[in-house]
């Protein structure tokens, strides 16, 4: 199927420039690629290990270690794949169109996850670490290819910044959809295996349709600033060469990688926090919808604020208002009022975090372009995507292994104070430590005030 041309995604050199402006369609049709990523991979994330360890009955600690393995695997798979991107010749571009390629199988991947057979525990697990690590390879195929569509799209920082803004204010629209909608929907279609298969099914479908969406209104723009380097082949190696010099890069890839462990342990633990600690599982739709919404809330003025002060500076402030939000909730952790009231501060809190990591990691394209004289848009992303998926995997690990090591009892029987505890540190303890770390790490991040001389550079050598 033909759908652009050449001219479309390639148009000319100067349509990536700073100062370009973006249309509405076409930022709403890039925010529903992580829409459509969402309505099956945030499904995970929130409700896979419960689904094995609660409806399958597979141990915690077992779930936990399949996780890992998968994400740093995976994490290798990301690079490889942003080298792949780089090499791609398409008439629709480089990166687009992977998510018309990989956007069905993406779908029935999901699926099969959740159709693990009526077999031994031990064939189960086997199923599971298999169709596990196949979803995980899919989405590495999507994903990084969509993440590098930003620094594509445009080189302008404020447009990236309105681009992430979209792209993560649907994203978290899909996870306020899926968090409200998954439990009701499965038991709908009758609860335990078969209401979980047939959701998923209807989420893969929405989520393929919303991909070809993401793909008919993008465009891909910007070319490499050295003419003489447009054509030119980079092996692997000097790519990757490339990477270790890009200091930003590293910084930002670090950034991503902790912000999704973070991620990992407040979707994945939640489940387990409402129906242990606040005995109802009910509350996982309340819980997420008061943290979402106030994200959603807060994104309206990111990209004004990050043009003002910066990405590094409105990521700290973000990050502290988040640590206000976990004393909140320390006060009474069995109280459902002060939970929520917390939550409701983080989600404040976490909008520049989610606002600016994604616009963060694109401009960082620039610099290892100014530095090195090689762009390489799909390995930088790699980096990205390999932060969310090595992150998200020990963020799901942990809450695996910290179960186990807490005496969690797999079934969703009576469960120890150990037990207790463990879903606790998963939920508060150890969100609230990485919220310190990142703070941390950004005093070592001073981009954004270099980035305007850096462009002035590149756009001397077009």
């Amino acid at each position: 199927m033909a759908i652009g041309s050449q001219t479309d995604v390639m148009s000319t050199d100067t349509s990536g420039v700073v100062g370009e402006k973006i249309s509405l369609t076409e930022k709403i049709g890039y925010g529903c690629g992580d829409l459509a990523c969402n309505f099956i991979w945030q499904a995970m994330s929130i409700f896979i290990v419960y689904y094995y360890t609660d409806v399958i009955g597979i141990a915690a600690g077992v779930i936990g270690s399949i996780m890992l393995f998968s994400r740093v695997f995976d994490g290798v798979s990301d690079i490889a794949m942003g080298y792949v991107i780089d090499k791609t010749t398409s008439r629709h571009g480089k990166a687009r169109p992977w998510l018309l390629w990989l956007s069905v199988p993406f779908a029935v991947s999901a699926v099969l996850l959740f159709a693990v057979p009526d077999i031994a525990p031990f064939w189960q697990i086997v199923y599971i670490a298999i169709t596990y690590n196949i979803v995980c390879l899919v989405y590495t195929g999507l994903n990084v290819p969509y993440g590098t569509m930003n620094s594509l799209i445009t080189q302008d920082q404020y447009q990236r910044s309105l681009l992430n803004v979209f792209r993560m204010s649907l994203a978290l629209a899909g996870v306020l959809l899926v968090s409200n909608l998954t439990l009701p929907v499965a038991t709908l279609f009758g609860g335990g295996q078969a209401g979980w298969i047939v959701t998923f099914m209807i989420f893969g479908t929405v989520g393929t349709a919303l991909f070809i969406f993401t793909f008919k209104t993008t465009r891909e723009r910007v070319k490499p600033a050295d003419q003489a380097r447009r054509d030119t082949k980079v092996s692997l190696r000097e790519s990757l060469l490339t990477l270790c010099k890009n200091r930003y890069w590293a910084l930002a890839t670090l950034f991503i990688l902790l912000t999704y462990i973070f991620n990992g342990l407040n979707s994945g633990a939640v489940v387990y926090y409402a129906k242990y600690i606040l005995d109802s599982t009910w509350l996982v739709g309340i819980v997420t919808t008061a943290y979402i919404a106030f994200i959603l809330l807060g994104m309206v003025v990111v990209a004004p604020i990050t043009k003002r002060f910066g990405k590094r500076n409105a990521i700290i402030v973000g990050e502290l208002i988040t640590i206000f939000g976990y004393l909140i909730m320390l006060i009474d952790l069995t109280s459902v009022p002060l939970i929520i009231a917390g939550t409701i501060i983080r989600g404040i809190g976490k909008a520049p975090i989610n606002g600016s990591m994604f616009a963060m990691l694109g401009d960082t394209v620039e610099y290892g372009e100014w530095k090195t004289g090689i762009r390489n848009e799909g390995m930088v992303y790699s980096g990205g995507s390999m932060g969310i998926k090595v992150g998200s995997g020990l963020g799901t690990a942990l809450i695996g292994w910290i179960l186990a090591f807490g005496g969690y009892a797999s079934g969703g029987g009576a469960q120890t104070d150990a037990a207790l505890f463990s879903i606790q540190a998963l939920f508060i303890h150890l969100p609230l430590a990485i919220c310190v770390l990142i703070i941390l790490l950004m005093l070592f991040y001073d981009l954004d005030k270099r980035y305007p001389k850096i462009i002035e550079s590149l756009r001397a050598k077009a």
